[in-house]
């Protein structure tokens, strides 16, 4: 019997356990790092199934480690399952349909992605047990992907340093290896005090923590001009100092995303606004208070295992989505703009390839994009990346929902509880269960995956976020 074959007979005496986590993470959809009841259902379910389970690691109450097996190869697949708010919305149902004004959804798919990944673990342990060889396996339940970046303190710890490989996916639109790094994030509070005044009739006694807010921007709004082309700041503020105009704000807070290709000038950039936010203070007379929030590195793919991931990824093949899905797909991409439908092959031409390997016509993504190795960033931000500095990493996008389909919305918490998700759930389990099983018996693949990562960082993880700042909880 061929790998594939075992690996995928194995998967489906596992296939209910898999989707029903899935389903109940999606009905609990709770906020990151306060993921109470998806971490015990990871943990029970953990513990059902032979694993050694660890929880509350690294500060966070829910963050989960279960461990099966001895021996090397370490093998690990990252889990999440946090949800984000305003994205409450009706399974599988292709209209806007919010069950719980305001209240939190899948609107990431980060149901389906920790399921998958818990999938593959089981998976992986079955086919130890049936071949008898040497590995221990290790699913990480990591929470606050979105709002708290728990991998970080994870990697802070060192809980992902003894990895011979590392394995995770995300659900998508369409299915390829992902090639590209991500944006380097640092996220800090800059809070002014000033000192309150009748703005009317002493405005002189004044010091303004608002306008310091508002000089900050502004400055920053310059800098952008001297920064560096693929750098991101935004800015959101957190506290105006009220709502009466005719006080003078003595506080105001304005919460920052500073974000760039590498940590290192991520690192270097958010000094610099700290000297606008400092200048901002000596113009307006207030004192200014730095709150370092939370910080991540940019995701280092590692070629050497994309390659055997690319290689699984083929031959498992895309999701086997049906005719009935198809259908459910075309209602889901009615309620698209037509910048959402065009962003697939854009999307396609970004990484380097062909945007007619997608045809605009298609609703479902039905085969695996060739790999594209590019040596620049995709817009966004994760804390895959610190595991990716402490550890070889491969990270694959598969499709769980239709094509166009835009990210964080209710779209797409919708198609999270679907048979969509669930094909696309079950896939990845495979794949990274497949690509594991294949890595079992590639000592010098792994050692290789070792020096290359060895070689972009030199051996050494520096966790961006200082050892003084706890996880937010």
């Amino acid at each position: 019997m061929s790998k594939k074959q075992q690996v995928e007979n194995l998967a489906a005496r596992h296939e209910k356990t898999i989707l029903d986590v899935s389903a109940r993470i999606w009905e609990f959809a709770e906020p990151g790092m306060k993921e109470y009841k998806s971490a015990d259902c990871y943990a029970q379910v953990l513990r059902d199934n032979g694993f050694a389970v660890e929880t509350g690691v690294s500060g966070i109450l829910t963050a989960v480690i279960g461990t099966w097996g001895s021996g090397r190869p370490v093998i690990g697949f990252l889990g999440e399952f946090d949800a984000l708010p305003g994205l409450s919305q009706k399974a599988a149902c292709p209209e806007h349909c919010e069950l719980v004004p305001g209240a939190y959804g899948q609107g990431c798919g980060h149901n389906n992605l920790g399921a998958g990944a818990l999938g593959a673990a089981f998976i992986l342990r079955d086919y130890l047990k049936e071949t008898g060889k040497s590995g221990t396996v290790r699913f990480y339940g990591c929470p606050g992907e979105e709002y708290g970046s728990g991998k970080v303190f994870m990697a802070r710890d060192g809980l992902f340093s003894d990895l011979d490989a590392c394995l995770t996916w995300h659900p998508s639109d369409n299915n390829h290896v992902v090639g590209t790094g991500s944006l380097a994030n640092i996220s800090a509070f800059f809070i002014f005090h000033g000192r309150t005044a009748h703005a009317a009739a002493t405005p002189h006694l004044g010091r303004s923590a608002l306008d310091a807010c508002e000089l900050m921007s502004v400055g920053v709004n310059y800098m952008r001009e001297h920064m560096p082309s693929e750098a991101r700041v935004h800015y959101a503020y957190n506290n105006a100092g009220g709502i009466a105009p005719n006080v003078v704000q003595d506080y105001a807070c304005v919460h920052y995303f500073i974000r760039s290709p590498k940590i290192e000038e991520a690192q270097a950039l958010y000094e610099r606004v700290k000297k606008v936010a400092q200048g901002a203070a000596l113009m307006t007379e207030t004192e200014l208070e730095v709150q370092f929030h939370e910080a991540l590195c940019d995701f280092l793919p590692n070629r050497t295992l994309d390659a055997v991931c690319q290689k699984a990824f083929e031959e498992i093949g895309a999701p086997p989505f049906d005719e009935q899905d198809e259908k459910l797909a075309a209602r889901f991409r009615a309620t698209f703009s037509q910048e959402d439908i065009e962003s697939v092959g854009k999307d396609i031409a970004a990484m380097g390839g062909d945007s007619a390997l997608i045809p605009e016509s298609e609703t479902l993504h039905r085969s695996v994009l060739p790999y594209f190795p590019l040596d620049k960033c995709m817009g966004g931000s994760t804390d895959v990346g610190d595991a990716s500095y402490c550890a070889p990493t491969s990270q694959l996008n598969i499709a769980t929902c239709a094509l166009g389909t835009p990210g964080h919305s209710w779209q797409l918490t919708a198609q999270s509880n679907s048979p969509l998700a669930e094909k696309g759930t079950m896939t990845a389990a495979k794949v990274m269960a497949l690509a594991a099983a294949e890595l079992l018996d590639q000592p010098e693949t792994l050692a290789q995956a070792k020096r290359e990562l060895n070689a972009k960082t030199g051996g050494v993880y520096h966790c961006p976020i200082p050892p003084e700042v706890g996880p937010t909880l």
